[in-house]
């Protein structure tokens, strides 16, 4: 929105400094005055129509006229007497990084050339280092040959002509050089905003985390900044949401879990943090808390008044450093802690103590069994469930590892919700070493339960899951349906050739059908034990 308003601005300013009339009319109109010695040089016999480019990157720290007019300036003294610029082309707010055809008036220039009713015969940049970056224009190269277009540079006073070694040479050097300038302003950006959080505490941007809001921090240290109004900002309490915060991280120390906390707040009516900053959430309906919210304040050490910096890194994905091109999308990731930036000193007021924080860290921490013996899982991550899609976690039943999923609920399901899916691991697994042996025929190495865990990790092999029915999904001799023993009592040679009815959906297996999402179903789960595995297979 901020760069369409600076967009109309300044065109209708353009605009404005292009009216030839009055007196930028009457100076155009006047003849040069004679001068003794000095020749008036002939007119050119031949004058060529230029369309002009220029780009800005920053619409909000630049000023986009003027950044037009000095570029256009330095177009229009490289063009000389060669002809004259009729069409302008000019991009804000994107970064050289980006290819042409991703720039929006770019984009539109090359849909110019390769119209034959074109108005220009050749283009003139402003700066080759705005224009162009890394190995852009090689690539453009092609499409304003095969066009009939002349590129002409300022670097070089006139056209560019790709058979010349010595402009090959400036080519390659002008694209470094302009991926080298990314590469060094985002190095001089994070270094110096890295040494402004750790040593001074400033606060470097974002929205406030939820129990805050930004307060006026006094006039802007850099004294031209000062004086353009420019002002710093820090956190301070908000006496709203800040009491909500120090009450969670006590529902925490008490040992509650976040999503107990999460229910308790929403029980009790408090805001969200979608609902108490709806400007900036409103892809989000701020009716419910989620565990997830719980958990980033309770994670969140900034609530110790000390500044913290650097905890998630924009990830740009470039095979070459400092092209654009290279990537996709830019991701965000959390950093590790050790890469953390923590102020020296404390940035704002503090809503709970060092001590507090790193209580509650403790307990967010792994939990250890009271026998204080380690839980080893086999099969953890090779469990899919059938329902949701969703790995099953795993779980500790009974001095038994097992298995379950429900489906993304935390708390109460719904009444229509599908049960919930529960296996031992052993069941799991003898299922699948009885299936494995009838299709690889060995019978000593996949009845071992590590050695089973290793070769089902080891191709990749998954494990699908309803309440009735394992599939083993990977590249294995063959499509292997696995049917739990004494659930439905169906052997593996029967689902041969069982795909689906007319319609495509699954018929099931046997005479129990698979459960349909969002259909309940009053049969109750049986559990899968090892018991019922060795009743099946003595």
């Amino acid at each position: 929105m901020l760069t369409n308003i600076l967009a109309e601005r300044y065109n209708s300013i353009v605009a404005t400094a292009h009216d030839t009339s009055g007196l930028a009319r009457w100076l155009q109109d006047q003849p040069s005055p004679r001068r003794r010695g000095l020749k008036t040089p002939p007119p050119a016999q031949s004058r060529l129509r230029f369309a002009f480019y220029g780009r800005v990157s920053t619409a909000n720290h630049q000023d986009p006229v003027a950044s037009h007019q000095w570029q256009r300036e330095a177009a229009t003294q490289a063009v000389g007497t060669a002809g004259a610029i009729v069409c302008d082309y000019f991009d804000i707010g994107c970064s050289r990084s980006l290819p042409w055809h991703d720039r929006p008036q770019a984009s539109r220039l090359l849909d110019a050339i390769r119209n034959p009713k074109r108005e220009f015969d050749a283009i003139i940049v402003g700066e080759s280092d705005r224009a162009f970056s890394g190995n852009q224009l090689q690539q453009l190269l092609p499409t304003l040959t095969h066009s009939n277009i002349t590129l002409w540079l300022p670097e070089l006073g006139g056209p560019l002509y790709p058979g010349n070694p010595t402009h090959r040479a400036l080519i390659a050097l002008l694209g470094n050089d302009a991926r080298r300038e990314v590469l060094r302003a985002r190095h001089r950006t994070l270094t110096a905003m890295r040494a402004l959080a750790r040593d001074g505490g400033r606060f470097l941007g974002g929205r406030p985390p939820y129990g805050y809001h930004l307060a006026d921090a006094g006039p802007h240290p850099n004294p031209a900044h000062a004086r353009w109004g420019r002002r710093l900002q820090r956190l301070e309490p908000d006496p709203a949401t800040a009491p909500h915060v120090r009450w969670i991280f006590t529902q925490r120390l008490a040992g509650n879990s976040p999503a107990t906390i999460a229910a308790m707040l929403t029980h009790r009516g408090v805001a969200c943090p979608s609902a108490a900053d709806p400007g900036r959430n409103p892809h989000r309906n701020g009716k419910s808390w989620a565990t997830r919210a719980v958990d980033g304040i309770l994670a969140n050490p900034r609530y110790t008044g000390r500044q913290v910096w650097d905890r998630q890194k924009i990830l740009h994905h470039e095979t070459r450093p400092g092209g654009g091109d290279t990537g996709g999308t830019t991701t965000r990731r959390a950093s590790t802690k050790d890469q953390w930036v923590i102020s020296g000193v404390l940035a704002h007021p503090a809503l709970i103590d060092e001590a507090t924080f790193v209580a509650a860290q403790r307990i967010s921490s792994l939990a250890v069994p009271a026998d204080g013996q380690e839980r080893h899982y086999l099969i953890t991550g090779l469990i899919i469930c059938d329902v949701c899609e969703r790995r099953a976690e795993p779980l500790w039943v009974h001095g038994k590892a097992a298995y379950r999923c429900r489906h993304g609920y935390r708390t109460a399901r719904p009444a229509n919700s599908p049960l919930p899916f529960y296996a031992r691991e052993d069941a799991l697994l003898a299922a699948a070493a009885s299936e494995l042996e009838r299709v690889t025929g060995d019978t000593q190495t996949l009845w071992d339960r590590v050695a089973l865990s290793g070769f089902l990790r080891a191709r990749q092999v998954t494990l699908r899951c309803s309440r009735d029915i394992v599939a083993l999904v990977g590249p294995l001799p063959e499509n292997v349906q696995l049917v739990i023993p004494d659930v439905i009592g169906v052997s593996s040679a029967d689902l041969a050739g069982v795909t689906g009815d007319a319609g495509g959906n699954p018929i099931g297996f046997g005479r129990f059908p698979l459960p349909k999402i969002g259909r309940p179903t009053k049969r109750r789960p049986r559990r899968i034990t090892a018991r019922s595995v060795t009743k099946r297979n003595p």
